[in-house]
């Protein structure tokens, strides 16, 4: 059985979702979260990136209205998020992950200056607080994705990192 205080962690991600704050992710909420990433690096929409970055978003939200939309209103609700993720979770993280990875590949992209496919540690917390986390805890992040100590975050480092964020603690 999962235990409430695993559920209530992954309660508390589902603001990270709700970009608008109106109580639901939904598609607008993914849009949202590629408008603003592409804002903070000046890339346009319609550049290749830019594309990328959109479909990405919409294959994420794809992947978490299959898991998470119950009544299949188009919405997920924080209940139906919490039972969700929590399933997808308890059976297998990476998988999880998964659905996540053509949004983070896209993202990482988009940060990625010197397309050598990876963002430097200071650009990786620039996408964090795009996504709207606080300064300081999107540098902590970006900082403890560099698993290897490198100064670059590569997908390989940020897609693992995202099945992990469901399951401690802030």
């Amino acid at each position: 059985m999962v235990s409430s205080e695993y559920e209530r962690r992954i309660a508390a991600r589902f603001a990270t979702f709700d970009q608008d704050g109106n109580g639901y992710i939904d598609r607008e909420d993914f849009s949202a979260a590629a408008k603003a990433l592409l804002a903070e690096f000046g890339t346009a929409a319609r550049s290749d990136k830019g594309q990328a970055l959109y479909i990405g978003a919409e294959a994420f939200w794809q992947g978490m209205a299959g898991i998470a939309d119950r009544d299949g209103d188009q919405r997920i609700n924080r209940d139906e998020f919490v039972n969700g993720a929590v399933k997808r979770l308890r059976d297998n993280p990476d998988r999880f992950a998964e659905i996540a990875r053509p949004f983070l590949h896209a993202a990482l992209a988009v940060a990625d200056r010197d397309d050598d496919g990876t963002a430097t540690v200071e650009d990786t917390a620039r996408v964090l607080r795009a996504l709207g986390a606080a300064p300081d805890v999107a540098l902590a992040a970006a900082t403890a994705l560099d698993a290897d100590g490198d100064g670059k975050i590569a997908e390989s480092e940020i897609v693992p990192a995202f099945a992990r964020y469901f399951t401690v603690p802030e």
